[in-house]
């Protein structure tokens, strides 16, 4: 049932003597609709369920790149990959390099990539924002920008960011989830008896592959999937469910969840291949909403109303302000987003905008260089316009994605439609 965004508004103001905590929990290579709450009968996630009754669900969200490092970055900072300079999730390639080079044999390529965490570390960054006001914080999972703590504003980091010593996109951090969720449960507690406001950012790799589920999981599975390929994702998908309700029991037993504002969204979509471990098309790295496409989950207990909107595309871009009018804490200028807890915000807004790169940089300091494709969504339909420089024999597309939501049908025979778009899309970015 869809229920109006305009009974879903914030039922109290944020200026009060204690900001919220802050935890950001990030899923990592994810199909939008492989939740229990999205509708998926046979996918167990009863932990986001159960948030997800709990707090304010947007159906229709997305992140406007479909890479994860340029995605994260933009929930890092509330900014478009254009404007924070991560676009790509590496430097150039070397010619006739298939692969990242060996980091501590390729000089050229560190030096990009310190270049790469000195542009990001130009823009706001959560952390730091929130630690201009007493919050103490703490980084596990992914994390591309360098040190966390020196480079993203953390107080306390797994990320040591050093590619010298096989650090590139979490080093030791990529260790939480799979091997448990101590130190994040060690830092909840350690904010409890200091009793200081935290900031958390946990963004596991999963169920990002490899995809090694627990046997206990995956024989959950293995009877009602088309391949083994796809009965193991969706074990990853459930294990991943699990230590999120770790971390949100603690909150439960620790008293912290009722002034906690609990974010949850994933980085881009996935669509598991049933014939190998990997990716099928139409989804990570894509253009299309399976790879665009999040479900972006909001519960601030006794601030925000518990309810569902599929009727407003609301994006990533939308976190960073959201999380800081409830904390109280002014944003800079140049962050494009509302916040989600203004319905009126949220209802007026037409327009989502994004846009798709390279795995590899083409050149690291302009981003036009390295695009693949643009996209913009409104009223209901998605143009996707490809750059020549990445893409040169892909054909625009237009698609009426409310009425056809696996864009099967292009309809950019319609010119006038597909001019309308391009101009709202150049206005936005032109990408030259």
């Amino acid at each position: 049932m869809i229920r109006s965004i305009f009974v879903l508004a914030l039922l109290a103001t944020p200026t009060m003597a204690a900001p919220p905590n802050v935890v950001m929990l990030i899923g990592d290579d994810q199909g939008y609709a492989d939740y229990g709450f999205m509708g998926n009968a046979t996918i167990k996630t009863p932990n986001l369920d159960k948030l997800a009754a709990q707090g304010l669900v947007f159906k229709r969200g997305y992140v406007p790149s479909s890479l994860c490092r340029p995605s994260l970055a933009t929930m890092v900072t509330g900014l478009y990959p254009h404007q924070h300079l991560i676009t790509s999730n590496d430097p150039p390639l070397a010619k006739g390099k298939a692969k990242a080079p060996a980091a501590k044999k390729d000089e050229k390529w560190l030096a990009m990539r310190a270049e790469m965490v000195a542009n990001f570390e130009k823009s706001p960054s959560l952390a730091k924002l929130l630690g201009e006001q007493g919050f103490i914080s703490h980084q596990s999972g992914k994390w591309w920008e360098g040190n966390a703590c020196r480079c993203g504003g953390f107080t306390e980091g797994m990320t040591h960011g050093d590619p010298t010593k096989g650090g590139r996109h979490g080093d030791l951090g990529l260790t939480i989830g799979r091997q448990g969720v101590r130190p994040v449960l060690d830092f909840l507690d350690k904010a409890k008896a200091e009793n200081k406001p935290f900031y958390l950012w946990y963004a596991p790799m999963m169920p990002h592959s490899p995809h090694n589920p627990p046997e206990r999981l995956l024989a959950k599975y293995k009877d009602k999937s088309p391949s083994i390929h796809v009965a193991k994702y969706w074990a990853m998908c459930e294990w991943f469910d699990e230590t999120l309700g770790e971390i949100l029991d603690r909150l439960e037993k620790n008293g912290q969840a009722e002034n906690t504002i609990v974010v949850y969204l994933h980085d881009n979509g996935w669509i598991q291949d049933p014939t190998k471990d990997a990716f099928a098309p139409r989804s990570k790295q894509s253009q299309y909403d399976g790879g665009l496409r999040t479900p972006i989950l909001v519960r601030w207990p006794g601030h925000v109303k518990p309810g569902v909107d599929d009727t407003h595309p609301v994006s990533s871009i939308d976190v960073v302000p959201t999380i800081l009018a409830a904390t109280g804490v002014k944003p800079t200028n140049d962050i494009p987003g509302v916040n989600l807890m203004d319905a009126a915000a949220v209802a007026n807004r037409d327009t989502l905008y994004g846009a798709c790169f390279t795995h590899n940089a083409v050149d690291i300091h302009n981003p036009a260089k390295n695009v693949r494709w643009r996209w913009v969504l409104s009223d209901g339909w998605k143009l996707i316009v490809p750059d020549a420089k990445n893409e040169a024999d892909a054909k625009v597309e237009l698609y009426q994605v409310t009425k056809d939501p696996g864009e099967k049908n292009n309809l950019a025979a319609d010119s006038a439609k597909v001019a309308e778009l391009t101009k709202k899309l150049d206005a936005w970015w032109p990408a030259k």
